[in-house]
Parts: structure tokens; sequence; C-alpha cells
């Protein structure tokens, strides 16, 4: 993905005809616990015709505390639970109220305490020790009472159920942040925003995370390229939106039009969360075919989240273009050194890719060969401080000379050794130690085996199989099969035997690299 152009953070939610897709329930559940079947009759007529905020009432009934909590261990969602005193003990619902509250962990059905015996659960003492919401007498009650009760009892219910769905919401979206900043690159980040979206739609309405989307990044004024996808749309990865079968031609307008007003809002049917970031960029959220409103609180979810993705990709552009600072002044100082010693920059190149190469055939993961990789054009850096008259010399050097040349290790090792960046603590490795030989007789330290750092015997081999195939002031090349021959036979000796079999396992890779960047004539 480039830098130029506007980015767009694109999900799509699928699958919304679904059995499943019912957008919450249609009623309020409510559970009357009581021993007298007439109490469970009159109830459910007198409030036969309730509706709070568009949704009826679903009555279950339990005739005592044990059939009570067989219900509750199936259905957890009750709004409110109409519950006696006295059933098959004077103190039955007292002992359910506390079993709901404790041993439950049922802190959002309100419990509404009816008793004809109040004498037996006096409303002071009980008020005070249980976690109860209402307490009547039933010879009291009336029809308008019992309606006010529910009111009170279902908005009480209502409101606990959103303040509890933002508090999950918001830590969903600490965690999800979290999540986000962990990654390195923008298509992991694309992925992670669009697998994140779904999981807070997801709280409400569990079929969400079984969804198809995908997240696109604008890259002109009209082209959306595919950059992570999830169901269907995996097809599309690395594609335009408009030449992908799976993405309706109709979507685009959308996009288009949310961009020109630059706000987040309901399109028709669909959602599309407008959220500009750094350098004029433009991330965009889509959900297709909401059946109803999302609800300000999942809304507000979405808004806060999305501006946390957004500067989540400002973090991973800006961290990219820093590593890619390095990686070029990295390049160019090991483009110095080799112009200087009269080889071509193309070394370097190719040096840096069979390093990349080797160590993924290894078993190395991309993180650690990119390392690897953008570490190692470093290796020779040390050679800046060899006089012309040794690093040029088209003759055998002496003994003397040759021990001068060697120091080129220490003095790599010594410019960089100081940084706190891990890539430049790896190129100080790689320069000092990619001399070091696998059994011992190498330089400058004399170490063997496990105890050069895997970069550094990795490098070596890059290196020598790529000195011994070049051209040099003091040599010609040699042919490929005497270098694969040389390797061969130092397999154990001057390297290790791992990094050996990986080279000649992907050597059709490193065939092709030597043929990309191969020296000028």
């Amino acid at each position: 993905m480039t830098n130029s152009g506007d980015n767009l953070i694109f999900a799509l939610e699928d699958d919304l005809d679904s059995p499943m897709a019912s957008h919450g329930e249609d009623f309020w559940k409510v559970l009357i616990v009581d021993d007298e079947p007439d109490i469970h009759t009159t109830t459910k007529m007198v409030l036969d015709d309730f509706i709070f905020e568009d949704r009826k009432l679903k009555f279950y009934s339990a005739y005592s505390a044990k059939e009570a909590i067989d219900i509750m261990n199936q259905i957890k969602d009750f709004a409110v639970i109409l519950l006696d005193v006295v059933m098959e003990s004077n103190i039955a619902g007292l002992n359910l109220a506390k079993m709901i509250r404790g041993e439950m962990g049922n802190r959002f059905s309100r419990i509404i305490l009816r008793t004809g015996q109040p004498g037996e659960a006096p409303e002071k003492k009980v008020i005070a020790e249980y976690d109860i919401n209402d307490y009547k007498n039933k010879a009291e009650l009336t029809s308008q009472q019992l309606y006010t009760t529910m009111f009170s009892a279902l908005r009480s219910y209502r409101d606990l159920r959103i303040i509890n769905r933002n508090s999950e919401g918001l830590k969903q979206i600490i965690n999800s942040t979290a999540n986000l900043f962990q990654r390195q690159n923008l298509e992991q980040l694309a992925q992670g925003v669009l697998t994140q979206v779904v999981s807070i739609l997801g709280l409400e309405n569990s079929y969400y995370v079984s969804t198809s989307g995908f997240t696109a990044a604008r890259t002109g004024e009209s082209d959306f390229r595919i950059i992570a996808a999830t169901g269907r749309f995996t097809q599309c990865i690395g594609v335009n939106i408009d030449t992908c079968t799976p993405i309706p031609t109709e979507i685009v307008p959308y996009l288009k039009e949310a961009v020109i007003k630059e706000k987040s809002g309901f399109i028709d049917s669909h959602y599309v969360g407008y959220f500009p970031t750094m350098k004029d960029k433009i991330h965009l959220l889509f959900i297709e075919d909401c059946s109803q409103d999302l609800g300000p609180e999942i809304e507000n979810l979405l808004t806060i989240f999305n501006h946390n993705a957004g500067i989540a990709f400002d973090n991973v552009i800006l961290n990219k273009e820093i590593q890619e600072t390095q990686i070029d002044i990295i390049h160019h100082l090991g483009e110095v050194v080799e112009s200087r010693s009269k080889e071509t920059a193309y070394h370097v190149k190719r040096v840096s890719e069979y390093t990349y190469t080797i160590a993924i055939e290894m078993g190395f993961h991309e993180e650690q060969a990119q390392l690897f990789k953008m570490a190692s054009p470093m290796h020779d850096i040390g050679k800046i401080g060899i006089s012309d008259s040794i690093l040029l010399k088209p003759d055998r050097l002496s003994s003397e000379e040759m021990n001068i040349m060697r120091t080129h290790t220490e003095i790599g090792y010594n410019m960089l050794k100081n940084s706190s960046r891990p890539l430049l603590q790896t190129s100080a490795v790689i320069a000092r130690d990619h001399h070091e030989y696998w059994d011992g007789s190498g330089y400058p330290r004399g170490i063997s085996g496990e105890e050069i750092h895997p970069s550094a015997r990795i490098v070596c081999l890059a290196d020598v199989y790529d000195a011994l195939g070049s051209k040099r002031v003091y040599k010609e090349a040699w042919a490929e099969e005497d270098v694969l021959q040389f390797i061969e036979n130092n397999r154990g000796k001057m390297f290790d035997p791992k990094a050996v079999d990986a080279l000649i396992r992907a050597y059709a890779k490193i065939a092709l690299i030597k043929e990309r960047y191969k020296d000028p004539e």
C-alpha cells in the first residue's frame, strides 16, 4: 500500500437475512415466580396489553423456587422477576433472590418482591438485607400500580444494560486498540480493524462474528484496493473493488457520498463511518444492509474505536517512513563502502536478498528475517576505516596488510554498537561477526557454532556466495558450479550446516535474485 492518496478502512457486513440475524428481541422477558396459579393468570391478564419502547412482555411461569432456578439456568436475560416470598418455605423467595444475585451473578434482572404475608418478611428488613428493587403487598397492588411498577423496572433494566454495554464496549475498545497498536504493517492493521469492528458489533448481536467483510485502500480518485478481507471477499485481496465480482458495484457511490459530506452516518440502509487522519488521508468504515439503526451506543463505540484506529494507522505509516529512512541510510552507506572498494552496489542488494531468503528457509519468522535483511548492508561498513592502499590493492595482501584489513570487523562494530535501535544493534553484530566461522577458525574473536549470532552466520554465507561469484579488483568471478562446490565443501567448517542446506533448498529463488540484480558489464 502506498502512502499517497487516501486510505480507506472498509468493513462490509453480510448475510443479514439469515434466521440468526434478528436485531435484538421484540419483547421483554418477565418471570413470574409464585405458588398460586391465580396470581400468574391475573398478572398476565392485567399486563396483556403492556408495551414499553414498542416491545410487549413475554411471560414465563415458575411455581416454586426450584422451578425458577431451572428456568433461569436456561434463560439468562429476564428483564423483570415478579417473586413471591412464601412458597415451599416461608423464606423461599428471599433465598431465591439471594441466589440470583450471588451464585447466578445476575445483577441486571429487576426483582420485584410480592407477598401476601408481609409479616413473614418485613419490608424494611428485606429492603436492607436483600438486593431487590421493589417490595409490594399483593393485597394492595392494583392494576395501575402494577403498570407503574413494570414501567419503572423496565426503565431501570434498560439503563443498566446500556451502561453495561457501554462498559463492555469501552473495555473492548481498550483491548482492541492495544491489539491494533501491535500491528507492524498496514495490511495487518487493516485486517485487525475489520476483525475488531465485527467484534464490537458482536457485543449485542453475536451473528456478526461470522460475517464477510474487507478493508481497502484508496489509491486514486475512484480506485479502492482490497488489502484485507474475511469470508467470501478473501478472493478480492490485492485487487480493486470494481474488478472483484463478489463486491456490489453500488458500494462506491456510498463511499464517495461519505467523503464529500465528511461525516459518518446511515446512507439508505448502510452505515458509513468517516474518519480523517493526518496528511489528508481518510479512513472509512462501511456496514452493508443494517436492517435497523445500530443505536447511539454502538455508533459512539464505533466512533471512538475508529478514531483510535486512525491514530494506529498514522503510527504505522509514520513508523514505516522512519524504517524506510533507516533502510535508505543503511543501503547508501553500504553502497558507499562497496563503491570505495570498487565493488558494485548490487553486492549489497544481493547479499540482503540472499540473507532474507536463507533466513525464511531456515524457519525464522518474517519480522526477524526482515531485520536480518535490513541490517546486512552494513556488514562491511568498517572498511571505511581501511586505507585505500590496502583496500584497493589488486595483488595478494601481505600478512601485515591482512591483519589490518581484518580490523574492519571491529571498526564496524564500534561504529554501531552504541545505538539503541534493534536495526543498528543487529547491524553491529553482523559487522563484527560475519567473518566468524562455524568451526571457530574465523575472526575477530574465534567463536564457533551457536556462539555466532544467526544473522552473522547467514550473512557470512550470503557474502561469500556473492563474493566468489562476482568479479573483484583482485580476482575474476568463479563459475557457479565452483561456488556451490566450495560452499558444500565448507559446510560445517566455514558455514552453518543449516544455512547451507537452506541455500540449496532455496537455490531457485537465489538464482532469480542473482539474475535480477546482475552487475552491469
